[in-house]
């Protein structure tokens, strides 16, 4: 496993810039290694409506960058003591939504460090019930990465004040507020570490049992690269925001794989507009479904027909396709008239 070392560089832009230039870019056969820490910042998944998921007013009055990464699952908050860990492999399917896989090396040396933390639920790493790390993963077919935060001594009252988290997904997870249910490491250590410190016993810990790794530091160019990636693409409203149609229709459901929230613009009777948001994994993008849907007529048998050949489970993991397709358009749903409702 190679190492890619960036001392430094706090800029979440960049940094969430630096994951898709190396999944793009580097070597196939090989596995790296990321560590990146962010000013505070949200930074919201590939499929999620980022106005519905942050407290717009307190962001822009604090700062508080947002910043839309590739990979799925939910929105998280980020500051200077939050490290955050990159794993990038070639593609392979069984690896895809295993997050045991690539969290295990990271929870051995959490427990190593007398931290009691475990995976729990679809993506978590939890101690004591209180999740101290989320997950997520993005592949682009030949590449895949499994990324996730480690709260070290992340300030509570900025991610309450900051995220807006719907309330299907605290009442899934049946607890009372987002404080109760999320915790620091420091908080399990009997002596409390700094984020330098704390990194380079992750480090340690993770190639101790690997005989050889590098270190890598990027060229010149390959930064200008990932400089003009940051510049065209993660620093700009439209890839973090984007322009939202209204739309007539929503309807939400909360699998076990994760939530589904569609927003479907019907007029004359024809999809003029579909999109899908959620905070679910999948290996095919979403807007894939999304344009393979738009122009059909809204009536159930036709819905059905267009989805007959599709791989729903390409798009959002273990949901059925009939379940889909009632979300989509159950037996009572009627379309609200005139773009209310």
């Amino acid at each position: 496993m190679i190492f890619i070392e960036k001392v430094g560089n706090t800029n979440p832009y960049l940094n969430i810039a630096l994951d898709e230039y190396c999944i793009r870019n580097f070597n196939h056969g090989q596995d790296y290694l990321l560590f990146y820490i962010n000013e505070p910042s949200i930074i919201i998944g590939r499929n999620q409506n980022t106005l519905e998921e942050i407290n717009d007013a307190y962001v822009k009055e604090n700062d508080i960058k947002i910043v839309r990464r590739i990979s799925g699952g939910g929105a998280v908050y980020h500051d200077l003591n939050n490290l955050n860990f990159s794993f990038q492999t070639d593609y392979d399917q069984k690896s895809l939504n295993n997050f045991r896989k690539f969290t295990r090396p990271v929870i051995n040396v959490l427990n190593n460090l007398g931290v009691p933390a475990e995976l729990k639920g679809r993506n978590d790493i939890v101690v004591n019930d209180k999740k101290i790390s989320g997950n997520a993963q993005y592949s682009n077919g030949k590449r895949m990465l499994s990324h996730g935060t480690l709260l070290l001594e992340t300030d509570m009252e900025e991610i309450v004040n900051a995220l807006n988290v719907k309330m299907s997904k605290i009442e899934s997870k049946g607890h009372k507020s987002v404080r109760s249910r999320v915790g620091n490491i420091n908080d399990f250590l009997d002596e409390p570490l700094d984020i330098k410190v704390f990194r380079d016993k992750l480090l340690e810990g993770l190639f101790e049992d690997r005989q050889e790794f590098e270190i890598y530091h990027l060229t010149e160019e390959e930064w200008k690269g990932v400089h003009q990636l940051k510049d065209e693409k993660f620093a700009t409203w439209e890839w973090n925001y984007g322009k939202s149609p209204k739309f007539n229709i929503q309807r939400t459901k909360r699998f076990p794989a994760g939530e589904i929230d569609l927003r479907i613009d019907v007029e004359e009777g024809h999809i003029k507009h579909f999109k899908i948001y959620g905070d679910f994994f999948g290996s095919e993008p979403v807007e894939k479904l999304e344009n393979h849907l738009i122009g059909s007529r809204y009536d159930y048998d036709e819905l059905a027909n267009l989805l007959e050949p599709v791989e729903i489970k390409n798009y959002f993991g273990d949901v059925p396709k009939n379940d889909f397709l009632n979300l989509v358009y159950g037996e009572d749903e009627v379309p609200a008239e005139n773009g209310q409702g």
